[in-house]
């Protein structure tokens, strides 16, 4: 079963697998078509990425700020 790309938005944080020359592991989404536009966040170099590819490197969507889940006691 092929795995799913999350719903992603200009701005977005994801975390990579495995880490960039540079050490760092997360990204921002700087590009959004057919192929998806990151920018490192340790070093600001930007990469295009397929869609399909992208689904196979990612760790995890890191949560915007601001978009908590309000917590109920």
């Amino acid at each position: 079963m092929p795995r799913m790309l999350p719903p992603l938005e200009l701005g977005d944080i994801v975390r990579l697998r495995k880490p960039h020359p540079c050490g760092g592991y997360e990204w921002k989404v700087v590009r959004l078509g057919a192929d998806i536009g990151l920018q490192c966040l340790t070093c600001e170099r930007r990469i295009l990425l397929s869609r399909r590819t992208l689904a196979r490197r990612l760790k995890t969507a890191l949560p915007r700020p601001g978009d908590e889940q309000p917590t109920t006691t």
